[in-house]
């Protein structure tokens, strides 16, 4: 019978497991249950039904899946700890591994899950192949030995490539053929990729070689999968892409670093030499057979994975900007008529009617009094200004344009993105054009547009707040104007950052320039739209935090009258990291700090619970959308329940 030893806040329980089809959430309550059992007030709780916790292993502190079951997740006699909501580590836990050392593992499946896949640039997660995955590559390349063995011209794998593909090369130079390919092709130029960034794009890799439609060996792909285990990362400029025979140049340099060449990062070693860096991990450089370096660097995967990154920063601050929108039109003395239910229910876009939603749940006068709100009930104002009113129709849009992305994206990363493909059930290559990556880029294109209608709105607001003809409020939002200028230069930053917007909204799709030798005539600039894409993103998100910040100065001029709960709670967090302005001081830190916080989700971590409340409580009226959720076909992940979105810098080669 396997047992497991669990930790609880300071206690080691062993927890015998009858069934190993036990899930992991099983495990936990089974652990909290000893615990409370062992103290006289049931250590708190009444229940062990309300206890909200997740679990990670001691060993690494690698977090679980609770979905999982402990057959699957676990090895026998394996040391894991519930850690409980609200609790701090506890301070006699001591890790068993050292820091820097994950053990959370993904397993290479032909089913489908939900995966963050931002969490998954982090270093949490280690690959294994299953023995499906193992079948299918092997099937795979006894294709491609026959096509070498036989002297069959096939494209890549005995010929040159591009212009070259009816240039026939001798089987004796071969593996020379796919080493000049790999280092003829890392031509990229700029700053690197971040490890998170190269990460997640070397999973991505590694899924669509595990599909078994790449012809690359066991052996190799293997080794690949060692690499990524060890977090030896490969420097990617992140310029040279044209999106059309997949990401060529940043997945050249990417199998440049595992064949021991170029630069490569790892947390042991920072920036050195390639080989020196697989060396330092006990790893050796992949030597390249037939087909293999080709196997490496034909897809889609840094497209998609840059755009796995901005449909999940995206969705969080989509969220965001609907609670900050309610804070802002609560001090400018906004009605809540416009969210009214019928309107919606007439005109019924998806996310029209959930934007909606969450203003009645932050703002609904019945289940969350407003002394501000009330203060102008009687007032003779009609209707308000459309960039208050019209937050659901606008704010709609950008959540159904989430959605939609995601879509495309979540197939995009469960496709086979070589070429030439490799049908094992067929015995036979066939070449196709799967690497082209007009998909993701006109969805991140799309994606850039939709998403900065945010900052839009949210300049325009941050003007009505600003200006004391709008506002009924202080000029700029301080006392003694003249002496201080308050928010008047934050408002012209944000300024700035929507027009630059704008020009980073031309879509990069709609231009195509012939390469190869006219072989490649048409590309999808796919590369620039996932990375504008993200420029965009994060000067939305920087727009809204500028906003965040002028709502609650705002709320300093009403005082003593208090919002609704949910957004006095808001509030709260804000002055939390920021103090409100008496007089002027330096802003950008300020800035930062409530920008922090929107990456963090910590204002939609904030009301959340509230929303869903109200939810729970009207459930007939409202159907919460999920625009960030992945499905990853190849790939089933454990997944934090609480994943944060804190983009930290990892040691950069420019210091």
């Amino acid at each position: 019978m396997p047992r497991y030893t669990v930790h609880v806040r300071g206690e080691w329980l062993a927890v015998p497991c009858l069934n190993s089809r036990n899930t992991i959430q099983w495990l936990g309550k089974e652990a909290v249950r000893r615990y409370m059992k062992n103290k006289p007030d049931n250590g708190g709780f009444a229940s062990v039904e309300e206890v909200r916790f997740y679990m990670r292993r001691c060993k690494g502190l690698g977090l679980l899946d609770l979905d999982d079951t402990v057959e699957d997740a676990l090895e026998d006699n394996e040391f894991v700890e519930v850690v409980i909501e609200g609790d701090i580590m506890s301070p006699d836990f001591i890790p068993s591994q050292p820091e820097g050392q994950f053990c959370m593992y993904l397993y290479p499946k032909l089913k489908d899950g939900s995966l963050n896949l931002v969490d998954l640039g982090k270093g949490l997660y280690k690959i294994k192949l299953t023995p499906e995955a193992e079948a299918k590559v092997k099937q795979s390349r006894e294709v491609i030995e026959r096509i070498v063995k036989e002297q069959t011209v096939v494209y890549g794998i005995t010929t040159g490539f591009g212009k070259f593909a009816r240039t026939v090369i001798p089987n004796s130079n071969l593996r020379e053929l796919q080493v000049n390919l790999v280092r003829s092709h890392s031509a990229g130029v700029g700053k690197p990729l971040t490890p998170e960034r190269t990460r997640m794009l070397l999973a991505l890799r590694i899924n669509v070689l595990a599909k078994g439609y790449s012809g690359i060996s066991l052996e190799t792909l293997e080794q690949v999968i060692e690499v990524f285990n060890a977090s030896c990362l490969p420097y990617i400029p992140e310029k040279g892409t044209v999106g059309a025979s997949g990401d060529l140049a940043p997945l050249s340099h990417l199998a440049l670093g595992l064949i021991g060449e170029g630069k490569m990062w790892s947390p042991k070693s920072g920036w050195a030499d390639a080989k020196y860096v697989l060396e330092a991990h006990g790893l050796k450089p992949i030597t390249l057979k037939p087909k293999e370096g080709l196997a490496l660097i034909n897809g889609t995967q840094m497209i998609t994975s840059l755009g796995c990154e901005a449909v999940e920063r995206a969705g969080a601050i989509a969220r965001q900007a609907d609670i900050i929108a309610a804070l802002t039109l609560e001090v400018l003395k906004g009605t809540t008529r416009a969210f009214d239910t019928d309107i919606h229910a007439v005109r019924p876009h998806r996310g029209q009617a959930e934007v909606a939603f969450r203003f009645r749940s932050l703002l609904d006068s019945d289940h969350h009094p407003s002394e501000i709100a009330e203060s102008h009930r009687f007032c003779d104002r009609v209707q308000d200004a459309y960039t208050m009113r019209c937050c659901p129709q606008v704010h709609g849009i950008v959540n159904d344009t989430i959605a939609f992305v995601k879509d495309i994206i979540t197939t995009e990363i469960n496709s086979a993105t070589d070429n030439p493909m490799v049908f094992a059930e067929r015995e036979e290559t066939i070449s196709g054009g799967n690497f082209h990556g007009e998909y993701p880029a006109k969805a991140l294109d799309y994606l850039a547009i939709g998403v900065h209608e945010l900052a839009a709105i949210s300049e325009r607001r941050i003007e009505r707040l600003c200006n004391p003809s709008l506002s009924e409020l202080p000029a700029f939002l301080v006392t003694e104007g003249g002496l201080n200028s308050g928010f008047m230069i934050a408002h012209c930053t944000a300024a700035a950052l929507v027009s630059e917007n704008k020009a980073l909204c031309h879509p990069s799709s709609v231009d195509s320039l012939s390469t190869s030798a006219a072989t490649e005539d048409h590309v999808s600039m796919g590369g620039w739209a996932a990375r504008k894409a993200l420029r965009v993103i994060e000067h939305v998100e920087q727009v809204l935090a500028i906003e965040l910040l002028a709502a609650c100065q705002g709320i300093e001029f009403l005082r003593p009258l208090r919002t609704t709960t949910p957004l006095e709670k808001v509030y709260d967090l804000v002055r939390s990291v920021v103090r409100p302005w008496i007089k002027d001081r330096f802003m950008a830190p300020d800035i930062e700090a409530a920008h922090r916080l929107l990456v963090e989700q910590k204002v939609w971590e904030v009301a959340k619970p509230y929303i869903e409340k109200y939810r729970r409580e009207h459930i007939p009226e409202s159907r919460p959308i999920s625009p960030t959720a992945f499905s990853l076909g190849s790939l089933r992940m454990m997944i934090p329940k609480s994943p944060s979105l804190i983009f930290l810098p990892f040691f950069s080669p420019f210091g």
